[in-house]
């Protein structure tokens, strides 16, 4: 008989979404071009020419979604709310935008669920972006009285707020590599964005704290787990050392140490970074938050010599040159290691999570008494339909399983995780690559935008039920 593996009794378990990629409705009810409305018209930018105009149209089909969410079991449903809806233009508030978060926010509630609001997914105003985006400094400014409107309305029923999803994507894709929105190629706009996303994190994290004393703060970041090609080879731990500094330590550590990394600083001296450095700004960044979000996909084994597999982004089909998204590790390859992946080429590994959390806990969220939450994980896979209607996706199943297992092996040994949200509830539109990539555990047709919970998502329910997973070790 296979053990199961007993999570703690409050262990949260939930999934998770983004507004652009699901919600549609791109010009109704006083909404206005964000950064990712302009990228997609740009042509070869997204695979497909597609766009988020349409998307799941979760914007009209809000109640049928939750229903979804309900006979799934979820206790918690991490959702962004869309800075272009609610501030358009980065201008003044746009009640009817509200009135959408609203709702869904009390459609949540009545149906047991609790509301995990993130205040930016990417999808920034254009204005602002046409008055230099995260470079300017303003920006961050603006973002925090933005999270000021999203409170003034959904404060009193929403406990859960995290500022800013991915910093590193917004600022290394969007203005280095260029493969995301706005689409820049420029390493000193993708170091001054960087520095402007943790301020404006910084400012609306006190702001709300301010505000609202007993609510719970917090920030999601992506990281990875970067390791040295061949440990004994000091090129190889050197480039294994920039990726670490350059994707999570220079976000780590000013949100829990209030200083950048000097290692990361010198090696991105060269593009004025510390110019942008205000006195006062890394306390307001290293403001204390309950919780950490932690997004894993995968990790990856990296080389200083020259080799076939270049360290960027993703793989997307799309036309629109892309640069590396690193400021400072052009030498830096990816060396694949045989395991499996993903429909998308990422290697698929488990254990990266549990070494992950474990580094999160000793270095960074267990001496700050910061809890921690798996707030994105899955894969894309090539689903197929049976002929009955069915989505048998056993492999996605099988991959946050053991994921799932490996979030239970950190909590034994002593991390203080606390929840799980899988990506992504719904099949969606999935950025650079369009609609060519599904991570939902409900899968969408994109024709009738019929919803069909997967496999993967009865065994999500199921586990949830049974607050277990089954040690597949």
């Amino acid at each position: 008989m296979t053990a199961q593996l007993q999570f703690p009794n409050e262990f949260l378990w939930g999934a998770a979404t983004a507004s652009y990629q699901i919600e549609g409705a791109a010009a109704e009810d006083g909404r206005r071009d964000s950064i990712w409305d302009t990228f997609c018209r740009l042509p070869g930018a997204v695979a497909g020419s597609d766009s988020g105009s349409t998307a799941c149209d979760h914007y009209h089909r809000y109640p049928e979604d939750i229903a979804l969410m309900r006979r799934m079991g979820l206790g918690a449903y991490r959702f962004s709310t869309s800075w272009a809806r609610i501030r358009p233009d980065g201008g003044p508030v746009n009640p009817r935008g509200l009135d959408f978060y609203s709702r869904l926010v009390d459609g949540l509630l009545e149906a047991g669920i609790t509301p995990w609001l993130t205040l930016y997914h990417w999808d920034l105003p254009q204005a602002l972006e046409d008055r230099g985006g995260w470079a300017n400094r303003d920006t961050s400014y603006a973002f925090a009285e933005y999270a000021l409107s999203v409170h003034d309305r959904l404060g009193d029923r929403v406990r859960a707020w995290t500022t800013l999803n991915e910093p590193w994507c917004s600022a290394f894709l969007g203005y280095c590599s260029g493969v995301h929105a706005p689409g820049r190629q420029s390493r000193p706009d993708a170091l001054a964005a960087m520095h402007h996303l943790l301020l404006g994190h910084g400012l609306a994290a006190a702001a709300l704290r301010e505000r609202d004393p007993e609510a719970e703060l917090g920030l999601t970041l992506n990281l990875t787990v970067p390791d040295p090609a061949d440990p004994d080879d000091p090129v190889d731990r050197d480039a294994a050392r920039r990726i670490d500094g350059q994707f999570n330590r220079a976000f780590l550590d000013p949100v829990f140490r209030q200083s950048y990394p000097p290692d990361f600083l010198a090696d991105v001296a060269a593009y004025g970074l510390e110019r942008h450095i205000r006195p006062g700004d890394l306390e307001l960044i290293g403001t204390p938050i309950d919780f950490l979000g932690v997004n894993y996909y995968h990790g990856e084994a990296v080389t200083g010599h020259p080799a076939t597999e270049q360290l960027l982004a993703h793989g997307a089909p799309v036309e629109r040159p892309a640069a590396s998204p690193y400021p400072a590790a052009d030498n830096v390859s990816v060396v694949p290691r045989g395991l499996a992946t993903t429909a998308m080429g990422w290697e698929v590994q488990p254990e990266g999570l549990f070494r992950l959390l474990m580094r999160l806990q000793d270095e960074y969220a267990g001496p700050a008494g910061t809890a921690l939450y798996v707030t994105e994980n899955g894969a894309a896979y090539d689903d197929r339909v049976s002929a009955d209607g069915s989505v048998q996706d056993l492999d996605r199943l099988e991959f946050i399983r053991a994921h799932v297992a490996e979030c239970h092996r950190a909590i034994q040994a002593g991390a203080d995780l606390r929840g799980y949200f899988a990506w992504s509830l719904l099949d969606n539109f999935e950025w650079a690559w369009g609609y060519a990539q599904r991570f939902g555990l409900v899968r969408v047709d994109y024709d009738t935008l019929v919803r069909t919970i997967k496999a993967s998502g009865q065994w999500f329910a199921r586990t949830a039920a049974a607050n277990s997973v089954a040690d597949g070790t």
